[in-house]
């Protein structure tokens, strides 16, 4: 038995033209929840005035500038403004003041209202305010949505809650992304509480606080770009014609699907993708890779490299007479299979090791087959050839391959009918065959024969 590799250096294969494009995704549609904290701390002196009359004059501003975007929603919770501290802090102080809805500049103008009305009052229950904002976004029409909570705040949980736990609770349900959070004037030693509950940015002054508030809009309604580069051995973006899954990180939830492209310049093709939140991606080359962690700086270029170098296996046979022949591929010394691949086919798969199983009969494994960067491994087997098998009745029987003085289980042969056709690989074999009339073993019946490429043998079990 014999097989044969080659290798072949192949140039990128050229991208196919599509006769239509496409239409983009709808845009989806903002919704931005601003939680207030209205507690009694916000009485406090915050550079210029008081820590509540900076924030609500500053929030309000920043609302009303938001009355020319399209597919956005807002709406307005406050906590610690319903009940005093005294003679006992309420730890469900909090209520939506203004829910969401499609008309955007009522919103505002409702919010404005509630702002000018609020007084601080109680306590700091942020892990309730979260939990409770959970339902604030409405699950109608919710499948091309992105919901966003941006917190402002001057203090820490005062309720023995766990904000970070519900936080994180709200992302994995896939109910929001990464919510933002804004401390205003806050304690030094506070800062380090917030981080995980989404991403915090410190307002040490008056200006910062504004300049925060656009930052934070413009990663929530801006587009950012990015570029995946699969790079070959050698470093260079020159991988392609792969699809690519980005999902969230934190709830796993699937994100993007793209099959990646070389534009018309020879480079990645840009993706517009959101800026909130954690990827990790799966790039599903054979066997796939993955790339965790990825964040995006919202409103830049991003640049996102995995190492994904590959080179191709061509399955060849001197004459195909099989129906089907097939092959197994794995990872080099792993039993798990990769990929089932046609003898027809051409196929990629990452630069390594791998172990064939080719369905042949009897079996042929190649172990520590060699795939290289942008080369073509061949692998040729020798042509089969036919064993006619005829039986004067029925009953059991098998085949064996024959093979320095040992006999390797090829198949069983049917039961039933008087004459079966078998594909055999070259070689020399022995059938074992009793007619299922014969109730003794010595009326078993034993012939040898041999394959060869392209022939066609008899053999009679009479």
């Amino acid at each position: 038995m014999t097989f044969s590799f080659c290798d072949e250096s192949y140039a990128q294969p050229k991208k196919n033209k599509s006769i239509t494009t496409p239409a983009p995704a709808e845009k989806p549609t903002t919704r931005i929840l601003f939680v207030f904290d209205a507690s009694y701390s916000m009485f406090g002196q915050w550079q210029s005035g008081m820590k509540m009359d900076i924030a609500k004059r500053m929030l309000g501003e920043f609302v009303d500038s938001l009355k020319s975007y399209d597919h956005l929603e807002i709406a307005f919770r406050a906590y610690g403004h319903q009940h005093s501290l005294r003679p006992q802090r309420d730890c469900k102080d909090t209520k939506l003041e203004v829910p969401f809805s499609a008309d955007l500049r009522g919103n505002i103008t409702a919010i404005k209202r509630k702002l000018g009305d609020i007084v601080p009052r109680g306590t700091t229950p942020i892990a309730y305010t979260l939990e409770q904002c959970g339902d604030d976004f409405p699950s109608a029409g919710s499948s091309n949505v992105r919901n966003i909570i941006i917190l402002i705040t001057d203090g820490i949980e005062e309720c023995d809650g766990d904000p970070c736990a519900v936080s994180l609770m709200l992302q994995k349900k896939g109910i929001i992304l990464k919510p933002f959070v804004i401390g205003v004037g806050l304690d030094e030693s506070f800062k380090n509480a917030f981080g995980c509950i989404g991403k915090f940015y410190d307002a040490s002054n008056e200006e910062s606080f504004k300049n925060i508030l656009n930052i934070v809009i413009s990663q929530a309604l801006n587009n950012t770009t990015a570029q995946v580069n699969l790079l070959d051995q050698i470093g260079k973006p020159s991988e392609t014609d792969v699809n690519m899954t980005f999902y969230d990180e934190t709830s796993g939830v699937i994100k993007y699907d793209f099959m990646h492209t070389m534009n018309n310049k020879g480079l990645p093709d840009t993706l517009i993708i959101d800026p909130i939140g954690t990827y990790r991606l799966v790039v599903h080359t054979i066997p796939p890779v993955e790339k965790r962690d990825i964040t995006l700086v919202a409103g830049k270029h991003n640049v996102i490299a995995v190492d994904a170098p590959q080179g191709d296996l061509n399955l060849k046979v001197a004459y195909n007479n099989y129906k089907a022949l097939k092959c197994i591929v794995r990872k080099r010394g792993e039993m798990k299979t990769l990929n089932v691949q046609d003898f027809t086919q051409t196929e990629r798969y990452l630069v390594g090791k791998y172990d064939l199983e080719i369905l042949t009969l009897p079996r042929i494994t190649l172990d520590n087959v060699d795939i290289s960067q942008s080369k073509t491994t061949t692998i040729e087997i020798p042509q089969a050839g036919m064993a006619v098998i005829t039986k004067p009745s029925e009953g059991p029987g098998s085949l064996y391959l024959e093979e320095k003085n040992k006999l390797t289980w090829v198949c069983n042969m049917l039961n039933s009918g008087l004459q079966e056709n078998i594909v055999l690989q070259p070689g020399n074999y022995r059938a074992e065959w009793r007619s299922k009339n014969s109730k003794e073993s010595i009326y078993t019946v034993e012939r040898r024969f041999k394959v060869e490429s392209g022939a066609t043998v008899t053999v009679k079990l009479y």
